[in-house]
């Protein structure tokens, strides 16, 4: 099955419904909130879930680049398997807790088991698409991502139908029978040999990490995709994890309501957003070696008039419009992440150099999410929405500025 000629599509079929359920089973958390304060009191304060949010971020973020690491050198498949096994596993778990502290003890875990996976998926992703179809096989797999943030808007609903219970029981089983089948189909890929025949120690181990963040770490132009890839995830996770709560606030609508409009509307933008920035990137780069970083400009430039209509907005058009221009946008932005990392850095490098870029960007989230769950206390949340606006700029102009790529596929450090 390997050696057929669809197989690397099929992996990112594969992969699709894994990132479909890693951005499910952390979104659908942010609508619950309603429903799950009615059994657990500490839930009422927007504070306290900003923490709940906040510590899957900070966890996740801190992992990220162990975990790249570890995709570079170890088999990427069982890494995924196990990611999502245990990540489900997670979910499944949260429909017993009963306290606040719990609940924030396995969310610390999810960040731990879902840090594992998108490092890996996508440097898989990129060793069986290493021509022209790189973007466009990213592109589809992070629709999965975006579907999965829509579905995990009808979490409220879920909840108010049966309850928020029964809503992790479900899709926690989910995962764990899910998991169990890509260990039958999915196979590993690399586009290097690490010679595994020899014994090693932890201190040669830990040696050839350090040898990989020197690599990356000394290369100028990885400090800034760092920053390019940080600063648009303080819009990015803002709308992820406090959009439902504005569209609430804003709209004056009920969470039941208000969530699934939210996500769903984020995530189709951000499906097209997707799509359009795989395929044109693809095309692009062809013809221009920062074709792909061109792409992401675009995209972010969307981001702008955006985050002013959300945090300035007040009726239903302004509001539903800037969520479908962020989601446009960040998607033509997201998508070129890893083939724009992939034209600065070889395949040996990939894994870790992704879990820095998660580790900077998550660790922003984390800040942002904790820094807007006071702000909404305080009466602020669209005014500081509209501010994020300010970041993405600086980070269009370095982009343009700074990054000039000579290969489109970059072999060899």
């Amino acid at each position: 099955m390997k050696s057929h000629k669809l197989y690397p599509w099929f992996v990112v079929g594969m992969l699709w419904f894994v990132a479909l359920l890693n951005y499910l089973d952390r979104q659908m958390l942010s609508t619950m909130k309603p429903s799950m304060m009615i059994d657990i009191a500490e839930l009422v304060s927007a504070t306290n879930f900003g923490r709940l949010m906040a510590v899957f971020l900070w966890i996740y973020a801190l992992m990220s680049p162990i975990s790249g690491i570890i995709a570079d050198r170890l088999n990427r498949k069982w890494m995924i398997v196990g990611s999502l096994f245990v990540w489900s596993g997670v979910t499944l778990l949260m429909g017993y807790a009963k306290t606040f502290d719990q609940l924030y003890v396995l969310r610390a875990i999810m960040g731990v088991s879902e840090a594992f996976y998108i490092p890996a998926g996508l440097s898989l992703i990129a060793d069986y698409h290493q021509g022209k179809t790189r973007s466009l096989a990213i592109g589809i797999h992070t629709t999965g991502i975006y579907l999965g943030q829509a579905l995990g808007g009808f979490g409220a609903t879920v909840a108010d139908h049966f309850s928020w219970q029964m809503t992790f029981h479900s899709f926690g089983l989910l995962g764990v029978g899910y998991s169990l089948i890509l260990m039958f189909f999915l196979r590993e890929k690399k586009s290097y040999t690490i010679d595994l025949t020899k014994k090693t120690t932890i201190a040669n181990e830990f040696s050839m990490a350090f040898k990989g963040l020197g690599v990356l770490l000394g290369n100028i132009a990885f400090w800034v995709i760092l920053f390019y890839f940080s600063a648009p995830s303080l819009p990015g996770w803002a709308t992820k994890n406090w959009l439902p709560t504005l569209f609430s606030d804003t709209l004056h609508l009920p969470m039941a309501q208000a969530g699934p409009m939210a996500t769903i509307t984020m995530a189709m933008a951000s499906f097209a957003g997707v799509l359009i920035g795989g395929v044109l990137s693809d095309k692009w780069v062809q013809r221009n070696l920062k074709g792909r970083i061109y792409t992401g400009v675009i995209g972010l430039s969307l981001t702008i008039p955006a985050l002013i209509l959300l945090g300035y907005g007040h009726s239903f058009t302004t509001v539903l419009f800037g969520a479908l221009c962020f989601g446009l946008g960040f998607g033509m932005f997201d998508v070129n992440n890893m083939p724009i990392l992939c034209q600065f850095v070889s395949s040996r490098y990939r894994a870790t150099g992704y879990g820095l870029m998660n580790l900077v960007g998550i660790a922003s989230g984390a800040f942002i999410t904790n820094y807007l769950g006071k702000s909404i206390d305080a009466g602020n949340l669209g005014k500081n929405f509209a501010m994020l606006g300010i970041v993405v700029v600086i980070a269009i102009i370095l982009q343009l500025t700074l990054l000039k790529p000579k290969y489109i596929n970059k072999t060899e450090d």
